[in-house]
């Protein structure tokens, strides 16, 4: 009875943690929280809970509370952090978030090769990660569009945010920087501003429900190919943001160490859920 208590203790503090990275992923640039979700072995049983509720409650209910609180906090926690980290040093910040989707990387292998892996798999990998890479590059490097913070551009943001959560890989932050909607975005959300999140919770919510079902399918279809695209996806998204200016050694010392730090996290995360599960 001890060692249940102790492991159903852990799986709560696990999920809790989890929560936060997976809130914060939606917002931090270049990062997943539909990713970190799949590699934290959360993403399913999230999926399971939008597309079959009455069948999924009585299974996952016991993740709601901790994963729910945790979300919140890192979606709206970080948002002012990240405003901040960002201004200070973007490389630094971004190196931080490289780290973090590196160490998510062999639990998300593992999971993508849990049914094999076909020829089609590979195809898919690099099929996605040519295709992302190129859209990113395009976007963040050649595309000019900039949008003035409005109702209709931040529910926009809402759609993105939620097509980041049911999209495993789509790191949605890169493209609202792209258009120059992710500082207002963020800025409104540390501040709570009543409008800005009446503006982007419509389009969150759509979103999430219209794609659920969808997404789902395709992950129960075509299991191996579509989530050795998700790897695809994380190893383009990853490549597009890595820093090229720094603004001396220092730095540069600076983003090794909280790339180290942030890459044992989540690879010590991932391994925490293997030893938890089934409490």
């Amino acid at each position: 009875m001890r060692k249940q208590n102790h492991n159903f203790m852990m799986r709560c503090l696990r999920d809790f943690l989890c929560g936060i990275l997976i809130g914060a992923g939606a917002i931090l640039p270049g990062v997943s929280g539909g990713v970190l979700a799949v590699a934290f072995d959360l993403y399913r049983p999230f999926m399971e809970m939008l597309t079959h509720p009455k069948r999924a409650l009585p299974k996952y209910w016991r993740l709601i509370p901790a994963l729910g609180l945790g979300g919140a906090i890192g979606f709206f926690g970080f948002a002012k952090g990240i405003s901040a980290a960002l201004n200070v040093s973007a490389s630094v910040t971004t190196w931080a978030f490289i780290g973090l989707i590196v160490g998510t990387v062999p639990s998300l292998y593992r999971e993508a090769g849990k049914e094999g892996r076909s020829r089609a798999s590979w195809v898919s990998l690099f099929l996605c990660a040519g295709a992302i890479f190129a859209g990113l590059f395009y976007v963040s490097r050649v595309l000019s569009v900039h949008l003035e913070p409005s109702f209709w551009s931040f529910t926009l943001c809402g759609a993105l945010f939620g097509l980041g959560i049911v999209v495993p890989g789509l790191a949605t932050s890169s493209v609202l920087m792209a258009l120059d909607l992710y500082q207002p975005i963020v800025r409104g959300l540390s501040e709570m501003n009543l409008s800005v999140l009446l503006s982007t919770l419509p389009g969150m919510v759509l979103t999430v429900l219209l794609l659920a079902r969808l997404v789902n399918w395709v992950f129960q279809k075509h299991y191996s190919a579509a989530f050795h695209g998700i790897l695809g996806v994380v190893i383009a998204s990853t490549m597009v943001i890595i820093p090229v200016e720094y603004a001396g050694a220092g730095e540069v010392v600076l983003s090794a160490v909280c790339a180290a730090v942030s890459f044992l996290l989540a690879f010590s995360l991932s391994g925490l859920d293997r030893r938890t599960q089934g409490f």
